[in-house]
């Protein structure tokens, strides 16, 4: 179980983030065996910068490739645009000494229309390789907002209480009773810290999306994130704290 080195200062590097994670799930995997649910849950993480990596490996070609589509498709709405004006000035021109001043109007609107119509596809397909990316990476940010939610609900699901002193559990109300999964003082702390370190990865997966992005959308999606697992950190190291002065057993 060797703890990983971090070796880059400059940017977030994935690959160490996954070696981290992937150090985790040894931990895990060491001193709480018993809980299957923990370690898939680090897993799944694991999964999702292991695609984030895949995506920054491909992403210069896909980056590349629609770059030029977009200026194939340029050109062609260039080409009609200046074939269609000429055609429109060419008949206007044509038939000019027919025409009234006020018949100039819609042919006058109809170049302009044109020539608005052909600059919104022009833009349209200039942005088209930052707008692939920012959706692809919105959803993966996605991906990691659901995963901290669920990372949330296993430590949720971790009631300290009965470990507490001077705790005594209220009189069932009725003959079906769960049985509470006994954990120990140790075992707790244990869970609960690794579900915030789990959710400290999740923030730090969600900013190697920041590393490939400078998007509005994608920044405030991924500050979203960090205060997201922030305020859940928060939580968590209050049970934490209920089990500082708790006997261990």
């Amino acid at each position: 179980m060797a703890q990983p080195r971090l070796t880059s200062y400059e940017r977030l590097d994935g690959t160490e983030v996954r070696a981290v994670i992937a150090y985790l799930g040894e931990r895990i995997d060491g001193y709480l065996p018993r809980h299957p649910g923990l370690r898939a849950a680090t897993d799944e993480l694991g999964t999702v910068v292991d695609g984030l990596q895949d995506r920054r490996r491909r992403a210069p070609v896909q980056r590349a490739a629609l770059k030029w589509t977009s200026r194939v498709l340029i050109l062609v709405v260039l080409g009609v645009s200046v074939v269609a004006v000429v055609t429109a000035v060419r008949d206007a021109v044509a038939t000019a000494a027919s025409r009234a001043a006020f018949e100039w109007l819609p042919v006058i609107e109809s170049l302009i229309n044109d020539l608005v119509f052909a600059g919104i596809a022009i833009w349209f397909l200039l942005s088209l390789a930052d707008r692939v990316v920012r959706n692809d990476l919105i959803r993966r940010l996605h991906r990691l907002r659901s995963l901290a939610h669920i990372i949330d609900m296993h430590q949720m699901s971790k009631d300290p209480a009965s470990l507490l002193p001077d705790t005594e559990p209220a009189a069932p109300l009725g003959p079906e009773v769960v049985s509470p999964r006994t954990m120990s003082v140790r075992d707790y702390a244990l869970y609960l810290d690794y579900c915030s370190e789990l959710l400290s990865l999740t923030s730090k997966a969600a900013a190697l999306c920041a590393e490939e992005s400078t998007d509005a959308l994608v920044l405030d999606t991924v500050s979203e994130i960090e205060n997201l697992t922030t305020g859940m950190s928060r939580k968590i190291w209050q049970k934490i704290s209920l089990l500082r002065d708790t006997p261990h057993t």
